[in-house]
């Protein structure tokens, strides 16, 4: 795509240009933002203000035009959230400095309608990467973010090595002093290295212990040589000088062509090439069977006609389920079923005093996968920024039904205690949501992450040729990166326990390979659950969803709160009935504060057994509960099973 460079002159900036280069995109214009004429830097929380005087070089060396906005915001929202979560408040907030960003790219936009992306070399800083993707979608941008969670040691030293030719030009760390600017990153390496060795800075400066300037650049049509340039002290103390260059006179020279290759990350990192490696042995001992006749190998399986939405609440979560239609045979079309299941979605939660942005995920089955761009965007209007965590899956649903939603919901006192990833850039990391749902959601420390498909993040397609093991390995991936990112956002002081596994496929032969798969990661035990179901998104094979606990726990002594760190228990049993039907159960559970995760499995009649579901409850998981159904499966060895989380 033809996209627009947001350029601070820096060494991230101008690096992940290289990486738009490598995927294809196309540079057309540069935007940049700074401070009024006559102030050389501004205390600004989302851009690199210091180096403005040498921007207009760095934009001459790329050979494209550059548009420039001047910083009139200040930073007022400061959360982890920019805008509202319901639909109507999912706008901007007016005198913020994201706003001037927005301006800026109007701008372009209206110059250059056939710009499609954005590139941002943000690194670490969610703060800034939640305020452009919140522009880019206002605007219907993708953010181009190759540089997203990557090691910032090994992105240094491939930026040195990929022909980077970079100085400090702004110093405001501990152990880095004026002598330091202008200096190349090449001869800083190894005092950054030290540094982060003995205080944990950041090697690239992403806690703004240091701003860069790039003089020259494999994408650069000319190379930038520095004249004169002025130190300037803005403070000077034992514990962190703050200092920059300003630059006087530059100028730019020729340069031959540069035919350096960066380096590209690999697509799996090593522990999930075993997982990989675990499918494909199983693919080769256990080929999958003709299914011909019964596509999935599932038994039919036919849902009540009349189910009825139907919520619980305990202690601060409400669970919602069962909701669709009324009107099944109201011959409506598939957005106003959409608007009539969040009508009812709606009227429940406020049964319980709460709204549609308290729901944590939502499992949304459907009938047909060729309803699932309009199903989006449908759902899409329901939802402004930070929407609930996701997994969408194709089933056979009763006939006149097409869309069926199954709810989680946390009662929080304070947006605070809801913590959001909703990543909507193309990177390495993990794959932008193909809906209108975010990666993750994190509340009273539990974390629920969407369902996870093997996309390959930098340009979210499915491996070719088709590979159940690369998909499984991928879709394990996205889950851990997923989960770190988390911590990182969070703060960390977390381990992150899974207390549920979900996979879902779209072949019964394949469900023991992909047990195999799971099992290939060395985790303690914990309840997983695998589901063969009609379709995925984008015709996936496998798609993986996960709940976590952080593993901190509230516990109460002397009247007050404290936080322990905690492990869950992991326990299977079952029961026999004398009409031949039976249960088996694995628990999770968090016993310092009854955090529990439980999977049933029936074998026999699904109606006369599911009325046993209560009086079974309190014997299977020593507590009372609330959850969701998930339907029905075949496993090995066993069929029509109830499975419930």
């Amino acid at each position: 795509m033809k996209y627009v460079a947001l350029l601070s002159g820096g060494k991230d900036s101008c690096y992940n240009l290289l990486h738009c280069r490598q995927n294809g995109h196309e540079l057309v214009a540069a935007a940049s933002l700074g401070p009024e004429p006559g102030k050389e830097e501004l205390d600004s929380y989302m851009y690199q203000t210091v180096g403005q005087d040498a921007i207009e070089f760095v934009t001459w060396a790329l050979d494209v035009p550059l548009y420039r906005q001047i910083i009139t915001g200040k930073a007022v929202e400061q959360g982890s959230e920019y805008g509202g979560r319901s639909a109507d408040k999912a706008g901007g907030v007016a005198g913020d400095e994201t706003e001037d960003l927005h301006t800026l790219l109007m701008t372009v936009k209206s110059r250059h309608p056939e710009i499609q992306g954005v590139s941002v070399g943000a690194i670490l800083s969610n703060y800034q990467r939640v305020r452009v993707e919140h522009v880019c979608r206002r605007l219907g941008l993708t953010p181009l973010c190759y540089l997203w969670q990557r090691n910032q040691g090994e992105l240094l030293s491939e930026m040195i090595q990929g022909g980077m030719e970079v100085v400090l030009i702004k110093v405001a760390g501990i152990g880095l002093t004026a002598s330091h600017l202008g200096k190349t990153l090449a001869q800083m390496q190894p005092t950054l290295i030290k540094l982060n060795t003995l205080y944990g800075s950041h090697i690239c400066g992403e806690g703004g212990e240091y701003e860069s300037l790039t003089l020259d650049c494999p994408i650069f049509k000319q190379r930038i040589n520095l004249i004169d340039a002025e130190t300037v002290i803005h403070s000077d103390n034992g514990f962190a000088t703050v200092a920059f260059l300003r630059i006087k006179r530059a100028e730019l020279v020729s340069k031959s062509l540069d035919a350096t290759k960066i380096v590209i990350p690999p697509t799996l990192e090593e522990e999930f090439k075993a997982v990989a490696e675990a499918v494909k042995i199983s693919e080769r001992a256990y080929p999958m069977i003709d299914s011909s006749t019964n596509p999935r190998g599932v038994q039919e399986f036919h849902h009540p006609e009349t189910r009825h939405a139907a919520s619980r609440c305990l202690g601060l979560w409400v669970t919602v389920s069962n909701v669709q239609t009324k009107t099944p045979q109201g011959g409506l079309s598939i957005k106003e079923e959409v608007t009539e299941c969040f009508q009812i979605l709606a009227e429940k939660l406020a049964e319980h005093d709460l709204q549609l942005s308290n729901c944590s995920i939502i499992n949304m089955c459907i009938s047909s996968i060729d309803l699932f761009a309009s199903i989006n965007a449908a759902y899409s209007t329901f939802f402004g920024v930070s929407p609930p965590a996701r997994a969408c899956v194709c089933v056979d649903l009763p006939e006149g039904i097409r869309v069926r939603l199954e709810c989680i919901a946390f009662a929080e006192k304070s947006p605070a205690e809801r913590q959001v990833l909703h990543v909507q850039g193309l990177s390495y990391w993990a794959p932008a949501n193909i809906g209108p749902y975010s990666q993750a959601i994190t509340a009273n420390e539990r974390v629920f992450i969407s369902g996870q498909i093997g996309l390959i993040p930098s340009h979210l397609a499915l491996p070719l040729p088709r590979s159940l093991a690369k998909e499984m390995a991928l879709a394990s991936q996205h889950v851990a990166r997923i989960t770190s990112a988390l911590k990182e956002n969070s703060g960390g002081g977390w381990e992150g326990h899974i207390q549920l596994t979900i996979y879902w496929t779209t072949e019964s032969a394949n469900l023991s390979h992909v047990k195999e798969g799971h099992y290939a990661i060395q985790l303690p035990s914990s309840p997983a659950l695998f589901l063969v179901v009609k379709e995925l998104p984008k015709d996936a094979l496998v798609e993986k969803q996960v709940l976590l606990h952080t593993g901190r726990c509230h516990v109460y002594e002397d009247g007050e709160s404290i936080i322990e760190r905690c492990n869950p228990t992991f326990r299977l049993g079952s029961k026999n009935f004398a009409d031949g039907s039976s249960w088996r159960w694995e628990v999770s559970n968090m016993e310092e504060d009854n955090s529990s995760c439980t999977v049933l499995y029936l074998k026999g009649d699904f109606v006369n057994n599911t009325a046993r579901l209560n009086e079974m409850t309190a014997d299977i998981a020593g507590m009372d509960h609330v959850g969701l159904t998930f339907g029905v499966s075949t496993l090995s060895g066993a069929q029509d099973f109830l499975c419930s989380g």
